[in-house]
């Protein structure tokens, strides 16, 4: 009878200790990041990558570098082209400059043939002549201007494939972008990559977000901005508390994700929510997490 009663009143406190524990938190999910890779956006010998999985940076900073050598070497032919192409240039101006002078004379001369043929000491061939002189010099002057644009777009030509150079050489340098976590590498320095390899994994896990499912009864009862408790496994019997931000509501329900074991609850409608959680260093991705609104 002792032993009945003992085992009843065990029973009891089970039963409650599981609904204290396990029903006093409104919805249930697990944490997780903005991941996105970092890939290779030139072909080459990777020169070096200074990153291991799991390295944590505050800032964008330079962590290795593709090859540029042969990126370099093209690069100098350019200029010695731009620098031969530039002389070029100067040299038309040269001739224009010469012509113009050559124009600014026979016109000078026209003035004076034409006072002399209207006082009738020139003739009319003599006039004829210096105008016949000016359009030859002014078609002259109009050939070179045609060919220094030629040549100036040859030049330009020339600088552009020189952006497009320093474009790549740029791209060369691997960078994290922004503060980030170091969550998987794939290559490592003196291997060869070619243009979008993905070389490593990041994401920023100063704070996580955790997804939870609700039912639309308790739709109502979460806002957009709403601060929550946010509880995680310190150990058996214990629970971490942080707090939480409600950062996003799905407006569309959707069945309970296959995760949930019972086809009981899966096949339930819920609504998708996020909870941003600063993160201190407790937190990973895919750690389960439980709320509180």
């Amino acid at each position: 009878m002792k032993f009945t009663t003992i085992l009843a009143v065990a029973v009891v406190f089970l039963t409650s200790a599981c609904k204290q524990t396990g029903n006093e938190s409104d919805a249930y999910g697990n944490f997780e990041a903005t991941e996105y890779m970092i890939a290779a956006e030139n072909n080459g010998k990777i020169v070096s990558l200074d990153i291991e999985e799991g390295d944590v940076f505050s800032e964008a900073k330079q962590v290795g570098l593709i090859d540029t050598i042969q990126l370099f070497l093209q690069k100098e032919q350019l200029k010695a082209q731009r620098v031969s192409i530039a002389s070029g240039v100067q040299n038309i101006l040269s001739r224009i400059a010469v012509y113009q002078e050559q124009l600014s004379i026979l016109k000078k001369d026209k003035i004076r043939f034409d006072k002399m043929f209207a006082d009738g000491a020139a003739t009319s061939k003599a006039v004829d002549d210096i105008n016949g002189n000016i359009l030859v010099v002014q078609q002259q002057i109009q050939t070179v201007k045609t060919e220094n644009a030629r040549v100036l777009g040859d030049l330009e030509n020339v600088t552009r494939k020189m952006d497009a150079l320093n474009d790549l050489i740029a791209k060369s340098k691997i960078y994290v972008p922004e503060a980030a976590t170091v969550l998987e590498k794939y290559h490592e320095a003196y291997e060869m990559v070619n243009t979008g390899t993905p070389l490593f994994k990041l994401a920023d896990l100063r704070s996580l977000d955790l997804r939870v499912y609700i039912s639309g009864d308790q739709l109502s009862s979460v806002k957009i901005g709403q601060e929550v408790n946010v509880l995680i496994d310190k150990n058996e019997k214990e629970n971490h508390t942080l707090k939480g931000k409600v950062i996003w509501i799905s407006s569309q329900s959707e069945f309970t994700p296959k995760i949930i074991q019972t086809k009981k609850e899966r096949v339930k409608l819920v609504y998708a929510v996020k909870i941003k959680v600063a993160n201190d260093g407790l937190l990973k991705i895919g750690m389960p997490g439980e709320v509180r609104f």
